[in-house]
């Protein structure tokens, strides 16, 4: 058993000498066990520590709070995809392959820079559950909410101690879009009731994260078909994370909407 164990820390040291150098050093990413830390105390908080301290108490009222928490989130994501376009795709990037730059230049340290922005929002992230939980919305706090925060939390972490810029780009484009728009929607939920009658697009909010999904999916695949020497397990790694969270929120759809519509033909017809 000891002979396993050492094998595994060995292999798991080999791994981690590939990472990109340029990212030694920065804040909360400096070691793997700091993104672990943070996913493993998120939940504890979302299951053990959150449910006690809310047991007895009625929910928060945070609207003020919510409201400079998702104007905060729509301009740092709006920032991060104005910049990553600026740096990527308005700057000769290949939407069919791209390898990462790990040089020096001065456009290949901004990537760096945006790759850590990115995972840094991943942890911001985190909050969304915890105000559902001092709210009392735990209809919110579906497995889907805490395994989808939980995983990009561990994904973009690796992506920007080894591989930021490049192909991988494309995610963080598209999801910092598609996170404008949804905070977006919680701003407008959170100003209150009288702005209910302007939220009927969240089943379109959820249909365009499932388009991200298969967009990432599909332009992760291209370096398996044009080789501009981008690594391989990025691109596996990003097909089968496309096809589970899209698997997902597919259900997740299915379950809410689909049964909205039944009930709301049901009570046309009665």
């Amino acid at each position: 058993m000891g002979s396993i164990v050492q094998s595994f820390i060995g292999e798991c040291s080999r791994v981690w000498d590939l990472r990109d150098r340029r990212t030694d050093g920065w804040f909360l990413a400096e070691s793997p066990l700091t993104p672990v830390l943070f996913c493993v105390i998120y939940l504890l908080f979302v299951k053990i520590w959150g449910p006690k301290l809310m047991a007895n108490r009625s929910p928060f009222q945070l609207k003020g709070l919510l409201i400079v928490y998702n104007s905060f989130q729509i301009v740092f994501n709006g920032w991060m995809f104005y910049r990553i376009c600026r740096l990527t795709w308005f700057n000769g990037y290949s939407f069919v392959c791209q390898p990462v730059d790990y040089s020096a230049s001065e456009d290949g340290l901004q990537e760096v820079l945006m790759g850590y922005c990115f995972y840094v929002s991943k942890l911001i992230d985190f909050l969304d559950t915890v105000f559902f939980i001092l709210r009392k919305k735990n209809n919110q706090i579906t497995f889907l909410h805490v395994f989808h925060h939980f995983v990009m939390v561990l994904a973009c972490f690796a992506g920007f101690r080894f591989m930021t810029g490049g192909q991988s780009a494309f995610t963080p484009t598209f999801n910092t879009f598609v996170h404008c728009v949804m905070y977006f929607y919680y701003l407008m939920a959170a100003m209150g009731p009288r702005y209910q009658k302007y939220l009927w697009w969240k089943r379109h909010l959820t249909a365009l994260q499932m388009i991200q999904f298969l967009c990432v999916g599909l332009h992760g695949m291209m370096p398996f078909f044009a080789d501009c020497g981008f690594p391989k397990i990025y691109c596996w790694y990003c097909v089968f994370q496309s096809i589970m969270f899209f698997q997902l929120f597919n259900n997740f759809h299915s379950k809410t909407y689909r049964l909205q519509d039944i009930n709301a033909n049901n009570n046309k017809m009665n």
